[in-house]
């Protein structure tokens, strides 16, 4: 079966439609597709044949956690397509051409996984250097919103000659102004993880740094070596420069006794080889910040206290993933203090 009969089969359209309304039967789009049902999946499969599909018009919004981002939301037909896309075509393609130490967006993958492999990464380390050596520490400026449309056309296309393949990418892409990719947006997560690909084996291959790990656009090289990672820092910079994209003012290079941020977490190493991670201080702060106004909105009966507590244990359980036990029974006593408040 070629690519076009595969994305277009009505029973992955389907499969594709059941994943995409997962969790989201209040959206007014999915609402409205799933009202048309079966045949809406017949008018969109016509359309995707014909090759007369057009996305819809994005519904633009903004977060603000960790700090503020813009978030273009695809309509729920365009969700459908994307699963099809993303779930047959791009990540079975894609799976084997990205290094194990790419973390985000794979099935089996995530944070937890990074976190899993850093601490294998810096306990690797210090078996062979103790303390005595280095982390570069590197993050892309404004990644999503810097990625030029034809350099990830290229990269593309080299991947999949399939032409309707190509012909459904470059309509994902370009459904945004370049440069930029929809946040929010299930194609895009893959077509940036593939984005930086070259760099990781780059970095794996030709730098011959065994200790890497990235997370999407956040990574990390440790050597023994300092003089040798700014070497590898202007490689790598001129690297990504080559892709349209640039280092911002995070990146730099740490003594390894002194750990890395990744992930939301700390990780270091104690003089005796104990590997401990620790939720960062400004989390800290934001969460108290979040229960603070949660107990206000749960006093004025906006928000029942179950709902609270669900909202505080996501947030627990995250940060159990770390040496948090004493932090979390902190927590615990801080929620109960501000909800017996006046």
């Amino acid at each position: 079966m070629d690519c076009k009969s595969i994305i277009c089969d009505f029973d992955n359209l389907y499969t594709a439609y059941r994943r995409a309304k997962s969790g989201k039967t209040n959206n007014g789009s999915c609402t409205k597709f799933k009202s048309m049902s079966l045949d809406g999946l017949n008018i969109l499969k016509e359309s995707l044949e014909n090759q007369t599909y057009k996305m819809s018009k994005y519904n633009e919004f903004k977060i603000y956690e960790p700090k503020e981002r813009v978030i273009k939301s695809c309509s729920f037909k365009d969700k459908v397509v994307q699963h099809c896309l993303c779930d047959n075509i791009l990540h079975p393609v894609l799976a084997d051409e990205f290094i194990r130490t790419n973390y985000a967006g794979q099935i089996g993958k995530g944070t937890l996984f990074g976190m899993d492999c850093l601490k294998e990464h810096m306990t690797t380390f210090y078996n062979s250097n103790k303390l005595n050596g280095w982390i570069l520490k590197c993050d892309i400026h404004k990644f999503f919103y810097e990625i030029d449309h034809e350099i990830l056309l290229d990269i593309l296309d080299y991947h999949f000659e399939d032409d309707y393949v190509k012909w459904l990418n470059h309509l994902l892409v370009n459904s945004t102004d370049s440069p930029g990719l929809p946040l929010g947006n299930q194609a895009a997560q893959i077509y940036a993880l593939l984005m930086l690909n070259g760099m990781d084996k780059m970095v794996k291959g030709e730098l011959g740094i065994d200790l890497y790990g990235r997370y999407m656009d956040d990574f990390y090289l440790i050597h023994h070596d300092k003089e040798y990672l700014k070497w590898c820092l202007e490689y790598i910079r001129e690297f990504v420069k080559s892709l349209g994209l640039s280092l911002n003012g995070k990146t730099q290079i740490i003594p390894f006794k002194c750990g890395i941020s990744f992930l939301g977490f700390h990780h270091y190493m104690t003089e005796d080889g104990k590997y401990i991670r620790k939720i960062k201080s400004y989390n800290k702060r934001r969460i108290r910040k979040k229960l603070l106004s949660w107990s206000k909105l749960v006093k004025s009966g906006k928000m029942q206290e179950e709902k609270f507590y669900e909202k505080y244990n996501a947030w627990r359980n995250h940060a159990m993933h770390g040496n948090c036990i004493k932090l979390c029974k902190t927590m615990d006593l801080y929620c109960k203090k501000i909800l017996e408040s006046e």
